[in-house]
């Protein structure tokens, strides 16, 4: 059976904990990337003519395999490794690691059996790269991504810089309009790549090979990046190392920066020390010319107008920034103001805080665009930044939160609090200040309270007005639960205030609207159940997902009561919990009746209800002797209980210790009442016991029926199976939990109008007359005067 791609994830990660103890994460990264990029090109290109690699004779995973247990394992790896670096100019990339330090890796026996485990861990049958490739099951990528985001979360705030969270990449990838690319020689630059993680994100979107090229400060990581770039098909990738902002390494023939058609970029924030060994005031490639010199203790102006100035006259892209160069004033005002007077800012898109590795501070996406810049009349805004969620110490992205950003960037459309086409004019009034909350009110209405209402009684019409979506969509449903109460502008419940839920759910329109929910549900699943059941080895997993989440979003566009996002988000939720390996497991194998892919429930709820039923009865009615049991217990523990002497430290009591106490009392007179509590505690544990046995038997049966049905089951039982029973019905129950949100949420509101102003001052004063004349005439009747 096929490992499950999430479970072969977890397992690699668990082989970081051979290194864990000599290195942090920051750096046994290192050596678990070379051991996949070991085995990525055995597989790959072991044995092939013409390959972009070449695995020379005795530079091969396999000669790794060949070393466990050997005495002198670290050195050796180094030079298979080395080998294997010499052949391909990969000396410094490949070679970073030591493994022979024995500081790290520990001495003897201990480096020995840690090393000969970890190669052992990379030689799983399930880890073939063979046919891996960036579309369908593209099981190098995914293996990558899972590792470095684990590795960035554990190097610390300090050592995590290197990765660009995958979700804010495919942001930026999806809004820099690369998936229009149309030929091979259009390329894509990130002038402080780090890994290139996001490089490639970028590059993954281009319906062609653009051409790749990155620049990276740090030396091992920009080793990383070159690995990078082989284990996901680039081959050919440029990236090198240096200063982007002192020595730029893509250079003209004549000196003048190299441009591109795009770039992305995630740059350290704020950086102190950017323009060390650089001449601000005559930089030789005029990046600040017209603009401004950024200050020289903050360098995210310097790496936005390096970004600009790689673009061509029609480039587009992507940079991450803190919030401040929004609004930070001086220089920067300056800086900013002239960017914006040329038009070079698209759109701005406002992120959630805390979702980088290296910092907590919130940060935007800045969209440039060269192309037409002049006639830019304004510059769409996006606040993002309530959409994510907790994931661990970070926040991150979700599904839906990444397709709304980029269905909303992309067609322009503007939504009240998330978005909107900010006109130039009204940015030069605010003085070229960019900070989203002054064109983005995304502040909730605040609940105010009705002095009148409190006063005088009565729901305010303007609160009941406010869930006016509730009564475009249900017209009648306002008049049954309101009606006036005398006084305008105020209205009171027309029917009682526990009958409110029952209400809504009578109500015509509310039940013709759940018809509606469903019709479009059973639509949804009758036209993508087929091409699910048609899933064959030659499918694109991906592409299969997009295809059935368009579907769902199209067909939920423009309802009024449910976010068609949320919706969106179920589906995406299962399929990257449970269906998106069940997938893969078919292109894999085909449509095996596994447990895997066919939990036994789902066999029993289909095949075996009567027995189901009889083991639940058989449970029912276990649990009910054990709840007899324990109140025999109660009653008769304590201190004068005749049970509480036999509990032992834990507080039970053992069958054994009460069937000895029965043998040493069962001739004394005196004890007879103690021997009849005890006798029929013995036989509620003999009840007890009786049941659980027929529980087990019939399981035990049960579980034999479910192991030969597994076997039994034809082609179209299996795809029914999964497709009906577990995925469709999965996603749809997920689905109506959405739409039972609908009700709840009205009915709440509603419930808590009516509980507000349900005491007039009237009433209460009322009421306080009558309890005080209560009080007055018991007085009265003690014989106290008032």
């Amino acid at each position: 059976m096929a490992i499950k791609k999430s479970d072969l994830y977890s397992k690699l990660w668990k082989s970081c904990d051979e290194l864990r103890g000599g290195m942090d994460a920051s750096q046994y990264k290192d050596y678990i990337l070379v051991l996949l990029f070991m085995r990525y090109v055995t597989d790959k290109y072991y044995g092939k003519k013409d390959a972009l690699i070449e695995v020379p004779e005795g530079g091969s995973f396999k000669d790794l395999s060949k070393l466990k247990g050997d005495k002198e394992i670290g050195d050796k790896m180094n030079k298979v490794i080395r080998k294997l670096a010499d052949a391909n100019d990969l000396v410094g990339i490949i070679t970073v690691a030591d493994f022979n330090d024995s500081d790290k890796l520990g001495k003897g026996k201990e480096m020995v059996d840690r090393l000969s485990n970890l190669i052992a861990i990379f030689e799983d049958e399930d880890l073939n790269f063979a046919n891996n490739g960036p579309e369908g099951d593209d099981l190098l990528g995914d293996t990558y991504e899972y590792l470095m985001r684990n590795f960035a979360t554990q190097s610390g705030k300090s050592k995590g810089q290197f990765y660009t969270p995958a979700e804010v990449s495919r942001v930026m990838a999806k809004v820099i309009g690369i998936d229009k690319a149309t030929s091979t020689n259009q390329t894509v630059y990130d002038p402080t790549c780090g890994s290139g993680s996001l490089l490639l994100k970028a590059a993954a979107e281009a319906p062609v090979k653009v051409t790749i090229y990155g620049q990276e400060k740090d030396v091992s990581t920009v080793a990383l990046a070159k690995m990078n770039m082989i284990l996901h098909g680039n081959e050919t990738a440029d990236i090198r190392q240096g200063d982007t902002i002192t020595s730029p390494e893509f250079l003209n023939p004549d000196g003048t920066l190299k441009t591109f058609d795009f770039a992305v970029a995630n740059p350290p924030f704020s950086t102190k020390s950017w323009s060390n060994g650089l001449d601000v005031n005559n930089d030789p490639y005029h990046r600040f010319d017209g603009f401004g010199i950024p200050p020289m203790k903050n360098g995210d102006y310097a790496f936005l107008l390096h970004f600009i100035k790689s673009l061509n006259s029609k480039g587009k892209g992507a940079i991450i920034l803190p919030l401040g160069v929004l609004f930070r004033g001086n220089a920067e005002a300056e800086i900013r103001s002239n960017i914006v007077k040329r038009g070079y800012i698209k759109g701005i898109i406002g992120l959630p805080a805390n979702l980088f590795y290296g910092t907590s501070i919130p940060a935007c996406i800045i969209v440039i665009d060269k192309e037409n810049a002049e006639a830019r009349k304004g510059i769409f805004m996006i606040d993002a930044s309530k959409g994510y969620v907790k994931d661990g110490n970070k926040n991150r992205l979700r599904e839906q939160d990444i397709r709304k950003i980029v269905d909303v960037f992309n067609n322009q459309l503007e939504i009240p609090k998330y978005s909107r086409m900010v006109p130039i004019d009204e940015i030069e009034k605010n003085e070229y200040n960019l900070n989203i909350p002054r064109y983005i009110d995304t502040q909730e209405e605040k609940d105010i309270q009705d002095i009148k209402a409190h006063l005088k009684g009565g729901i305010p019409n303007g609160d009941i007005d406010k869930l006016q979506k509730y009564w475009n969509a249900y017209p009648s449903l306002k008049k049954e639960l309101f009606m006036g109460n005398g006084s305008s502008g105020y209205s009171q419940l027309a029917v009682d205030i526990d009958e409110i839920k029952t209400t809504i759910y009578e109500n015509a329109e509310f039940k013709a609207y759940n018809a509606e929910i469903e019709r479009i549900l059973t639509d949804w699943k009758n036209k993508y159940t087929p091409l699910l059941k048609g899933i064959d080895k030659g499918i694109n997993p991906k592409a299969l997902i997009n295809e059935i989440s368009e579907g769902l979003l199209h067909a939920f566009e423009g309802n009024a009561l449910i976010d068609k996002y949320d919706v969106y988000q179920c589906l995406m939720t299962y399929w990257l919990e449970t269906m998106k390996d069940d997938v893969y497991m078919i292109v894999e194998n085909g449509w095996e009746a596994n447990s895997e892919l066919i939990p036994k429930e789902l066999i029993i709820d289909r095949y075996f209800k009567t027995e189901k039923e009889i083991i639940e009865q058989l449970e029912t009615e276990r649990d009910e002797i054990t709840r007899q049991k324990e109140e025999f217990e109660e009653e008769n523990s304590g201190d004068e209980g005749v049970l509480e002497d036999l509990k032992n430290d834990k507080g039970k009591i053992s069958k054994g210790d009460v069937q000895k106490r029965v043998k040493e009392i069962k001739n004394d007179k005196e004890a007879a009442e103690e021997l009849k509590i005890l006798k029929e505690y013995l036989s509620l544990i003999d009840k007890e016991s009786q049941a659980n046995k027929k529980i087990k038997h019939a399981q035990k049966e049960l579980n034999e029926k479910v192991y030969d049905k597994y076997k039994e089951l034809t082609m179209d039982e299996i795809k029914s199976l999964v497709v009906d029973d577990k995925w469709m019905a999965s996603v749809i129950t997920e689905i109506k939990g959405e739409v039972d949100k609908i009700s709840y949420r009205l009915a709440s509101r509603i419930k808590e109008l009516a509980e507000r102003y349900a005491d007039s001052l009237p009433q209460i004063e009322k009421e306080v007359e009558d309890y005080e004349a209560k009080v007055k005439a018991h007085l009265e009747r003690m014989g106290f005067a008032w």
